[in-house]
């Protein structure tokens, strides 16, 4: 008889949760979470905000540790604390590092750790372990800090490490920085299959959502772009998000606050007719225009790399570099391109991307690399 395959026990890091159904910060970690929570050969703990963990999730983090990570969520996350650049935000990292350090120490018997936020894994002892290192866009840009590609470089020296970005774009910049240490590969994220199954029913007048946190670089373009073709009697632009930035919404724009996984599920993106962004923020590969994609929905969005990649690449819709490029697109999403552009996204989703299972198939994979088993 061939002996049962031991769980490998890791621990995940995240500095972000949602605390229920409806809240939507760090609704991704928690899709992830339970993807992995579904697999016999991975066994979990996860540090982490309070939030509904699986039944086979442990909680890694302390009381105080839980606390102080729900204070920090509140306010917008250590992403947010730093980019203020301020005495606290300059506070809350270094409490964040030192809460980290002894996480790690107190949890020694793992086999792997998966740091979700590059940084994460700055407090790392020196003891060998395995680290699996997700890359976001916002984290990529902190590399340009001075010192910090020579500090994340001293961790990995002595350990197996994979630094898994979840867009192409980021794998040249990590492997000048890391390849000689690091595995360097992409690990997309998954997507809901309910919005592979979601069936479209567009209304008028034409109804073009943007789900975004509200901050100007978040923001970008938009309300600059967008105010000649959203003052007409044929189409609605609608904004979903948590205001994070004192920003004046002009009248023509319908915000209505932040919205949940069921609210796009069974409420936006049914009658979208498309997903608008023209972001100016460092994004990875954002999570809404994969599910965008999934559900069928066209997509207008700003020349970043990020959607370049994810747009351009797939067809799934139309890149505007200059203000003059929007109407045009509009119309074009609007007509039977926007349908064939829909359906070339939910193909390209499902073919590139595929579910929350599929990615998490994807990192057990590198564990196993990484870990020799």
């Amino acid at each position: 008889m061939i002996p049962a395959r031991v769980p490998l026990r890791v621990l995940m890091a995240s500095t972000s949760y949602p605390r229920d159904e409806q809240d939507w910060r760090g609704v991704f970690i928690r899709a992830m979470t339970d993807a992995l929570a579904r697999r016999d050969d991975v066994e979990m703990r996860v540090w982490c905000p309070p939030g509904p963990l699986p039944a086979n999730v442990g909680q890694a983090a302390t009381s105080e540790d839980t606390a102080w990570l729900d204070a920090l969520s509140k306010v917008g996350g250590i992403a947010m604390a730093i980019r203020r650049r301020n005495l606290a935000g300059l506070l809350a990292g270094v409490h964040l590092l030192h809460r980290l350090r002894k996480l790690y120490q107190r949890e020694s018997d793992v086999d792997l750790v998966h740091a979700n936020w590059l940084q994460t894994a700055l407090p790392l002892p020196r003891n060998g372990k395995p680290l699996l290192a997700t890359v976001l866009g916002t984290d990529y840009k902190l590399l340009g800090i001075p010192g910090l590609v020579s500090a994340l470089r001293h961790q990995f020296t002595g350990r197996a490490v994979a630094l898994c970005p979840n867009a192409d774009w980021m794998v040249p910049g990590l492997q000048k920085h890391f390849g000689d240490l690091a595995i360097v590969r992409c690990v997309p994220f998954g997507i809901n299959k309910a919005y592979f199954d979601l069936e479209r029913k567009p209304v008028r007048p034409a109804h073009w959502i943007c789900v975004s946190r509200i901050t100007r670089p978040k923001i970008g373009d938009l309300f600059n772009w967008c105010e000649t073709s959203f003052r007409s009697q044929c189409r609605e632009l609608h904004l979903f998000g948590p205001m994070q930035e004192p920003i004046q919404i002009p009248e023509w724009v319908h915000y209505h606050g932040p919205v949940s996984q069921t609210d796009l599920l069974d409420q936006l993106l049914p009658k979208a007719t498309g997903l608008i962004s023209l972001s100016r923020h460092p994004e990875g590969r954002p999570q809404i225009m994969l599910e965008a994609m999934a559900a069928s929905v066209p997509i207008v969005a700003s020349d970043l790399e990020a959607h370049i990649d994810l747009v351009e690449t797939t067809r799934a819709g139309v890149i505007c570099r200059r203000a003059e490029d929007l109407a045009d697109a509009l119309e074009q999403m609007e007509s039977d391109q926007g349908r064939a552009a829909g359906n070339r996204g939910r193909s390209s989703a499902m073919n590139l991307y595929g579910t929350w299972d599929d990615c998490a198939a994807r990192y057990a994979e590198l564990y196993g690399e990484l870990t020799g088993r």
